[in-house]
């Protein structure tokens, strides 16, 4: 059997092997003020090893980066760009969007003071990207060894290969060293131990193990929603896509990952507060060409490693379509129970490609992990029982 999950790309059967192949090439980047990189061939498919080997020699460290596909961005309309509109007025944010960006979240600790590369960084990273992707192979040798002691090993069939481009976020004209930006470190502004605040830090707290079934393990892993759709919407390693459907009344933003549909009333009123779920309750209105939605009303085990948070959780975007491909998107989390003050997010939205498109993400079926976990930890409680009870 042939699994991938390569987007613009395709699976199919070879010789004993499962080969990723873009169906076309990267479209040029979407960039008015200056001319684009050079147009580059080759595989596309390498993301981990790359980001652990790349550009020491610049001092600029891609420590935590995530890889995706996304070229330099500017989120200036072109000259003579008229916004498309809906028939009811609004703008038109309608189709398929990613936001994959190979500009991390947080900011590297040694980039503190550095909210920006300069335009020669920037270019002098992309071309180093360039170099590693073109020397990658892309074909997986089942008879291929083990990885090496220490390697990365991930819950990817294949962690080492995976769709990534080589740009960075690019926002009014300056390339972003993290999508957080403010506080003005870039980094997430945690309480003391505050990763440790949600609701599975205090069930642990409570003497609960990790693995003692699944309702201490997080919602992903279940497979009862992906993070790339919840509000905020946050970066994924793959499969970071989403469709947005609009009407006069509703907006409807429908994740690739686990099909999360999420579903923004216009105008309305928030449901009570003892009335929790997943994704929350969100609201929006339209301040002039912005979409601006409120989400609160989380349950507490939607907390996750990308976007700890409590049942306080409160979430408020904004969607400001800023030409043809792409949509500027911000956002501010509030949570008192897990940081000392809120922090704000900026990032770009990408229109996919026309050949590109969403494709069914079989979770649960394939979802054999958290079975094997539990069993494992079972496995080590009763080994652990039969060592202290002296039976060999």
């Amino acid at each position: 059997m042939c699994v991938c999950v390569f987007m613009g790309g395709e699976c199919r059967r070879a010789t004993g092997t499962c080969q990723a192949q873009r169906l076309s090439p990267p479209p040029p980047a979407v960039d008015y003020n200056r001319p684009s990189l050079p147009s580059h061939t080759g595989n596309d498919n390498n993301m981990n090893s790359l980001l652990r080997t790349l550009v020491p020699a610049l001092s600029l460290p891609l420590t935590g980066l995530f890889g995706a596909s996304a070229l330099a961005q500017n989120v200036d309309a072109p000259p003579g760009w008229t916004m498309p509109r809906t028939e009811y007025g609004h703008p038109n944010l309608q189709g398929y969007w990613g936001n994959q960006t190979q500009t991390p979240m947080e900011r590297p600790a040694d980039l503190a003071d550095k909210p920006v590369y300069s335009e020669e960084e920037a270019r002098a990273l992309e071309q180093r990207l360039r170099e590693q992707l073109n020397g990658t192979v892309t074909v997986l040798d089942p008879n291929r060894p083990a990885p090496e002691a220490g390697a990365r090993v991930g819950q990817e069939a294949e962690a080492e290969n995976t769709d990534v481009e080589v740009g960075f976020t690019r926002i009014n004209g300056q390339y972003r060293t993290s999508l957080v930006v403010d506080p003005a470190d870039g980094r997430f502004p945690f309480l003391e131990n505050g990763r440790s605040r949600d609701i599975y830090g205090q069930w642990r707290a409570q003497g609960f193990g990790e693995f003692d079934g699944p309702e201490i393990r997080n919602a992903g892993e279940r497979c009862l929603s992906a993070i790339g759709t919840m509000p905020p919407m946050a970066l994924l390693p793959y499969n970071s896509n989403v469709q947005i459907v609009q009407n006069k009344d509703y907006v409807m933003i429908v994740g690739e990952m686990v099909h999360d549909a999420r579903i923004i009333r216009l105008n309305g009123e928030h449901q009570p507060e003892h009335v929790k779920t997943w994704f929350g309750d969100s609201i929006g209105h339209w301040e002039g060409d912005t979409l601006v939605v409120h989400t609160t009303h989380f349950r507490p085990e939607i907390s996750n490693f990308r976007i700890v948070s409590s049942g306080e959780l409160q979430v408020d975007e904004r969607y400001t379509l800023v030409n043809e491909r792409e949509i500027l998107y911000a956002y501010t989390v509030t949570d008192p129970q897990i940081y000392k003050q809120p922090y704000s997010v900026e990032m770009l939205l990408h229109r996919m490609e026309p050949h590109e498109k969403m494709y069914e993400f079989a979770c649960h079926e394939g979802n054999y992990s958290m079975e094997l976990i539990l069993r494992g930890a079972r496995q080590q409680e009763h080994d652990e029982r039969l060592k202290q009870a002296g039976t060999p």
